[in-house]
């Protein structure tokens, strides 16, 4: 198992947040800036991203989920509210479903529970392509996935996308289309049905990377899940951070 670059912050319940594919915990800083007076804020590099180290060979989305389990294990005081974005979002369901002691609530963001043929045709030309050619090939069109147009030109905005493509271009090209693959075989409707435990699903409605029919299949699969959805493209929680935090202060509070 490797060994998590994490940082924490803030005071109260605590809660974990599980970052997307090609970023780092630095995607968290508006939203953790926004919950840190109401909580403890634990966030954390997935295997391979950001300073985690990588592990040699393929892993799945239950790996992803044993990595949450075992970092909750080692720097938690119980059971938390977990919160994930896209390959987090995809962490959150399997570590429910597989670890449910570990979790208060989840809130599941901008994910997919499964993917079709065609979608994991394009995750695997997307492996093809880093493989080959390295990661600065992809960034600008994954920066237009997970940005609108609007936050993309607004001063701020430019500000955080130029710091994320930093992020992703850094990447190594190895654990990422390992991560990819990963992403692209998830199966999780299953262990969706038997989750217990609170779960909120935010979308975003200009979502085109996990567009929200996706998100209203994870709440339907999900008993008891609430459907929210954010005026944003894929990385919600980077382009609407205080509105996101209203939503998940709104439903771990209440």
């Amino acid at each position: 198992m490797p060994s998590f670059h994490f940082v924490r912050q803030g005071r109260g319940p605590e809660i974990v947040l599980s970052h997307a594919l090609g970023c780092d915990l630095t995607m968290w800083d508006e939203l953790a800036q926004c919950l840190q007076q109401r909580f403890t804020v634990l966030r954390y590099d997935h295997r391979g991203h950001g300073r985690s180290p990588a592990l040699p060979g393929p892993f799945s989305m239950d790996d992803l989920a044993d990595d949450a389990a075992q970092f909750i294990a080692q720097h938690a005081s119980g059971p938390v509210h977990f919160v994930g974005l896209s390959m987090g979002g995809m962490t959150a369901q399997a570590l429910a479903a597989r670890h449910p002691g570990t979790v208060r609530s989840v809130c599941i963001a901008n994910s997919a529970s499964q993917y079709g043929e065609a979608a994991r045709a394009l995750w695997q030309t997307r492996v093809d392509t880093v493989r080959e050619r390295g990661m600065e090939v992809i960034a600008d069109g994954a920066l237009q996935r997970w940005f609108t147009p609007e936050f993309r030109a607004d001063s701020l905005g430019r500000e955080r996308v130029a710091a994320l493509r930093q992020v992703l271009v850094g990447t190594q090209p190895a654990p990422y289309a390992e991560a990819c693959l990963a992403v692209a075989h998830i199966a999780l409707d299953e262990g969706n049905r038997t989750i217990t435990c609170p779960a909120l699903v935010i979308a975003g409605e200009r979502d085109e990377a996990t567009p929200p029919a996706l998100s209203e299949a994870i709440a339907q699969a999900i008993p008891g899940a609430q459907l929210q959805s954010l005026n944003a493209a894929h990385l919600s929680a980077v382009e609407q951070p205080q509105a996101f935090a209203a939503l998940l202060e709104r439903f771990v509070l209440g």
